[in-house]
């Protein structure tokens, strides 16, 4: 039997020959030292000039469980889901209607979501505000008829400025939505023969859910805060409140 003593393994190899070890220095990086401190100094001259103003801090914990700032908070919440509930609903139809063959359709669609994407809120606050110079009265006839000043009350002007904003804003995001479901979804279920209504409900709504549901979580962040908004209208939510 003969050897091969060409072939050797790591272990036959002398140690003086082996490579060295890598030391591994981490590379320092001395710019974030210097933006932490940076950042430190700046909150704490942030701090200090707030400290030196003439203000009653304690005014803050006395007040913050008083009954109508309470009372401001349930109505910003009341507000913000019926806002949020025509935005969804709204932003729904809206899409569909997007995405109909049918021009006439589209068209109105295409324009309402670039009319209120277009303008501010706040300025279409006060249109629904001030429509009582243009209609003395909302006549339906037998169903209802009064002054336009008693009917389009300050709660009434914030739900349809925030509701007809956001669901212009949710056409969009349904839009992106419906669109990410793959097309053969829909040819096979109109081949099963499922109309389009029920392959709407049934097909396309809950695959699109996944592409809608977290931005509308951040739609429902932002309607939150931009209640405070309807303060200029004299609807009393927690800003107008906390002002009294």
């Amino acid at each position: 039997m003969t050897t091969d003593i060409s072939k050797k393994g790591p272990e036959d190899t002398p140690p003086s020959s082996r490579p060295e070890a890598i030391k591994a220095i981490p590379v320092r990086h001395y710019g974030r030292y210097v933006a932490a401190l940076a950042a430190i100094a700046a909150l704490a001259a942030i701090v200090y000039a707030f400290s030196q103003g003439d203000i009653n801090w304690n005014a803050i914990p006395d007040n913050f469980f008083d009954d109508r700032i309470l009372r401001g908070v349930r109505e910003t919440l009341i507000l913000t889901a019926l806002s949020m509930l025509i935005g969804v609903v709204g932003g729904v139809l809206l899409s569909v209607m997007r995405m109909s063959r049918n021009p006439v359709t589209s068209s109105i669609a295409w324009f309402y979501i670039w009319f209120f994407r277009g303008t501010p809120v706040l300025v279409q606050l006060f249109v629904w505000f001030n429509l009582g110079f243009v209609f003395d009265y909302v006549n339906l006839g037998p169903v209802y008829k009064d002054e336009w000043s008693d009917f389009m009350t300050p709660f009434l002007t914030a739900l349809l400025g925030l509701g007809l904003n956001e669901a212009a804003y949710m056409a969009e995001i349904c839009r992106a939505g419906l669109l990410s479901v793959d097309e053969g979804q829909t040819e096979a279920s109109h081949a099963l023969g499922m109309s389009h209504g029920k392959t709407l409900r049934r097909i396309v709504l809950p695959q699109a859910m996944r592409v809608v549901v977290p931005p509308t979580g951040n739609e429902v962040i932002n309607m939150l805060k931009t209640t405070s908004l309807v303060a200029a209208v004299q609807y009393y939510e927690l800003l107008r409140y906390a002002q009294d």
